[in-house]
């Protein structure tokens, strides 16, 4: 398990470090110069750990750890908790699988109002669905709401086919997607007809005060800021909120700031609201996603 299908793990390993590695049995020797090496041992050591605490050893584990032993010199085995915030209908335990992602959870636990930003991949929106099906099973909250603003892509919501409801659900579709691997398909219905469970465009929530709720934002990065500020003085008492998005993804017309840019200047350093941002080693999707956001990124700084 260890050093993967006809020794993978391995020959990654040795690119990665420019090192030469041998395995004879349980033994490894490691060839090259003193600090790579180290380095290498260092992997080994974080690799065991996690692989005794989670039975597996997962490409995407293997390529995170290598990241954070270049960064720092130490695995993150030893930083990322056991402890699951919610199990999936098939039994799997949902933990965080960054030190990121930790980060991100504790951060809830903690404040009442948390913006999580980071790009596609990183876990932002399933964890928020996973831990507000958490508070409402454990009774904290009486009710989850989760939004969307509903940002047309080149083509306008009036000219689709359907009632508001068929209009409006292609944008939510990734909010379903997540509750669906938390919640079997009849009881999410049950909950959605009693209005226990929510699931509506960002329009549809002005007015609106609401209490006792667990209320995601997510793709807050297509918010306007007059939007945001309505979303964010919606929250009644015994309420929490997360707010997720990617400001690098931003589908607004050119001519209109983002509501999550101004919300993250204007509320930075206001108690009890906190801001967690992920980064491309928090991509917990094939792990050639974290090289397409790198590749993005030095393209536009070049660019700039």
């Amino acid at each position: 398990m260890l050093f993967g299908r006809n020794d993978v793990n391995l020959k990654i390993i040795e690119d990665q470090f420019k090192t030469r590695i041998v395995a004879r049995g349980s033994e490894v020797s490691i060839e090259g110069e003193e600090e790579e090496v180290s380095r290498v041992v260092n992997l080994f050591h974080d690799l065991k750990l996690y692989l005794k605490r989670n039975f597996e050893l997962p490409e995407r584990y293997l390529f995170y750890a290598i990241t954070m032993i270049k960064e720092n010199g130490e695995g993150p085995a030893e930083g990322l908790s056991a402890e699951s915030v919610i199990s999936t209908l098939a039994r799997e335990p949902i933990v965080a699988k960054t030190l990121g992602q930790k980060r991100y959870i504790k951060s809830v636990s903690k404040h009442d109002i948390v913006f999580c930003i980071g790009p596609a991949g990183t876990g932002k929106t399933y964890l928020a669905v996973a831990m507000a099906v958490a508070e409402l099973k454990r009774k904290t909250v009486q009710r989850i709401i989760l939004t969307r603003p509903a940002v047309e892509a080149g083509e306008s919501l009036g000219f689709l086919p359907g009632d508001i409801r068929a209009k409006v659900d292609p944008y939510l579709r990734p909010v379903y997607d997540a509750l669906h691997d938390l919640v079997e398909p009849e009881k999410i219905k049950k909950l959605m007809e009693l209005g226990i469970i929510e699931i509506v465009p960002l329009a549809f929530m002005r007015g609106r005060t609401l209490n006792n709720s667990f209320v995601i934002l997510d793709e807050a990065q297509n918010t306007t800021t007059a939007q945001m500020k309505m979303f964010l003085t919606r929250l009644g008492m015994n309420s929490r909120s997360i707010i997720t998005g990617d400001v690098t993804q931003i589908d607004l017309d050119k001519s209109k700031a983002s509501g999550l840019i101004t919300a993250e200047k204007i509320l930075k350093g206001v108690s009890g609201i906190e801001f967690v941002h992920l980064d491309e080693k928090d991509v917990v999707r094939h792990r050639l996603v974290m090289e397409v956001i790198r590749a993005y990124e030095r393209h536009e700084k070049r660019r700039r």
